[in-house]
């Protein structure tokens, strides 16, 4: 009897060890496995997952944005008459340009590809961008004529960014791309006032 009863009895607790491991299993499963990942992985997975689809339209949308700056900004090089304009121009390509490669990097982090379709024209839909027609005319503009439409499109095209970036501050969830947002919004603002007052606008 006695033997029929250590039987018994290793034989439950072995049934209750088992599905005790199943359960701290299921657990582990639940949680995203970081309790069996290792520090980096889990480090990575967190990173990963700190984000929301605000972040993930900011940098969508921001991309094609900042491209079509850069755009505008390089033909400044040979067609603005004003040094301010030129300097101006490079201050948006050398701010702009890093911020493009470290959203996508941010988007291959998360699995998330670049906006699909996105070209010149497709992006007027978005605040502030140019549509095909207006980078036409700004292409066979020089001189002073190249200085104001310039100024004027850039403006606008900054008003976009800095009303993106906002929407980003109030629903993103991304540290970094809270920050990029913050420093968008203070840098194209100041760049907004500095171009209004070259054309003599207050």
């Amino acid at each position: 009897m006695r033997n029929t009863r250590t039987l018994t009895r290793r034989a439950v607790l072995a049934a209750v060890s088992v599905t005790a491991a199943l359960a701290l299993t299921a657990c582990g499963n639940d949680d995203g496995h970081h309790s069996t990942s290792s520090s980096a992985a889990a480090s990575a997975d967190a990173t990963a997952a700190a984000h929301n689809a605000q972040d993930v339209s900011f940098a969508q949308g921001m991309i094609p944005h900042h491209r079509q700056a850069l755009e505008m900004a390089k033909l400044a090089a040979d067609r603005a008459s004003s040094a301010q304009v030129k300097d101006l121009a490079s201050r948006v390509e050398k701010a702009q340009d890093p911020e493009i490669r470290t959203m996508s990097g941010w988007l291959t982090s998360w699995g998330e590809e670049p906006m699909p379709g996105m070209d010149h024209s497709g992006g007027s839909a978005m605040p502030g961008m140019m549509g095909g027609s207006d980078m036409g005319e700004l292409e066979k503009a020089s001189g002073t004529d190249f200085d104001t439409m310039f100024l004027t499109m850039m403006i606008e095209h900054h008003q976009g960014a800095v009303a993106m970036a906002t929407t980003e501050k109030t629903k993103g969830e991304y540290g970094p791309a809270l920050s990029m947002a913050d420093d968008i919004v203070t840098a194209q603002t100041t760049e907004i006032t500095d171009m209004n007052k070259l054309l003599g606008k207050s």
